[in-house]
C-alpha cells in the first residue's frame, strides 16, 4: 500500500511540475495503473482481509473506491458478494450479466437488433469495450446510490463529489481543455483495459453453471475459477487475483497467504478429482477469446 501511494504522489508531483503534454499522456498511464492497484486494496478491504476490524477495513474502502476511485464502495461490496456467492450461475452471478456480452448458446440466441450484431464478433471487440470498464463502473456506482439504501449514504456521496472536484478540477486546472479531456480519456480507458483484463481470467471461459444448481460449495467454487501461474510480476499485476481459486475458498483471507493456501488446496482437489485449473497469462486470454468466438458461432452461420 505505502508503494502504491508514494506512485500516486510522484504521479501528481509529475502532472503539476512538468509542463511537457507528451510527457503527461505517459503520465495518464502511471495514474492508470496506480487507480487499479487502488482497486486491489479497495477489494482486499471489502473482503476483510487488511484488518481485524470492520469499521476500519470500511474507512479503507470508502477511501479507496469513493474519494480515490470515484466509484461507491458499498455499490461494488453489494455486486462483488453477489459474484462469489454464486460465481458463473446463469441469472445469479451479475459479472457473466453483461449486455454486449454473450456467455452461453441461449443468450447468443436471444440477442436482438445491434446486440445480436455485437455478439456475432464479440470476440473480436471483448478487449476493446474493457477500456469502458472504468467508465461503466463509476456510472453504475451513481445510479445504485440513487436508487438503494447504503450504510454510509452522506459519506459516499461526499467523498464522490470531493473525488470529481478534485480530479477535474487538478486537470484543467493545469491542463488546456481539449489536453485535459485526452488525458482523461487515456486514464479511464487504459484503468478500464488493466482492470478488465485482470478480472477476465478469473472466470471468463470456465463453467457455466445453470441457475439454481445444488453443487456442492467446493466444486462450484473450484470449477469456475481459473489461476493464472503464480511469479514476483503476476503478484504484483493481479493484485492477488491470480489465485482465484484459493481466494473464492477463502475470500477473508489475507493475499500474503494466498500461495501457502494454493499448495494445500491443489493437492487436495487433487486427491480427490476436482479438476484445479492454473494456466499461463497469454493462454488464459486465447481461452477467453476462443470461448466467446464459440459461443457467437452458430449467429455467424446463420447470417451466412
Amino acid at each position: 500500500m505505502a508503494a502504491v501511494y508514494a506512485l500516486f504522489v510522484l504521479s501528481i508531483a509529475l502532472f503539476i511540475m512538468v509542463h511537457v503534454f507528451w510527457f503527461q499522456l505517459l503520465n495518464a498511464l502511471l495514474l492508470a495503473f496506480v487507480s487499479t492497484q487502488f482497486g486491489f486494496i479497495g477489494h482486499d478491504a471489502g473482503h476483510r482481509q487488511i484488518f481485524t476490524s470492520t469499521r476500519k477495513n470500511d474507512v479503507l474502502g470508502l477511501i479507496q473506491g469513493n474519494l480515490l476511485l470515484g466509484m461507491s464502495f458499498y455499490w461494488w461490496l453489494d455486486k462483488h458478494n453477489q459474484h462469489h456467492s454464486r460465481p458463473n450461475e446463469i441469472d445469479s452471478d451479475p459479472d457473466i450479466d453483461i449486455p454486449w456480452i454473450a456467455f452461453t448458446p441461449d443468450d447468443a440466441q436471444g440477442r436482438r437488433g445491434v446486440l445480436r450484431l455485437m455478439t456475432k464478433y464479440q470476440a473480436f471487440y471483448f478487449f476493446p469495450l474493457l477500456m469502458l470498464v472504468a467508465i461503466d463502473l463509476q456510472r453504475s456506482s451513481i445510479q445504485f446510490l440513487r436508487e438503494r439504501k447504503v450504510k454510509y449514504p452522506k459519506t459516499e456521496v461526499v467523498l464522490l463529489v470531493l473525488h470529481y472536484i478534485g480530479y477535474f478540477g487538478l486537470i484543467f486546472a493545469v491542463l488546456p481543455f481539449w489536453q485535459g479531456l485526452l488525458f482523461i480519456a487515456i486514464h479511464k480507458a487504459a484503468n478500464g483495459l488493466y482492470l478488465g483484463s485482470v478480472f477476465a481470467p478469473n472466470h471468463k471461459g470456465m463453467l457455466i453453471i445453470e441457475h439454481g444448481s445444488q453443487i456442492d460449495f467446493l466444486s462450484r467454487q473450484v470449477l469456475t475459477a481459473r489461476n493464472v501461474k503464480a511469479n514476483f510480476l503476476t503478484d504484483c499485476w493481479y493484485g492477488g487475483l491470480n489465485f482465484q481459486i484459493e481466494h473464492h475458498l477463502f475470500p477473508a483471507m489475507p493475499r500474503r497467504h494466498l500461495a501457502k493456501a494454493q499448495r494445500i488446496i491443489r493437492t487436495y482437489c487433487q486427491e480427490h478429482q476436482i479438476s484445479y485449473y492454473e494456466t499461463s497469462i497469454a493462454r488464459s486470454y486465447r481461452e477467453i477469446l476462443g470461448y466467446l468466438h464459440e459461443i457467437s458461432a452458430p449467429l455467424r452461420t446463420q447470417m451466412a
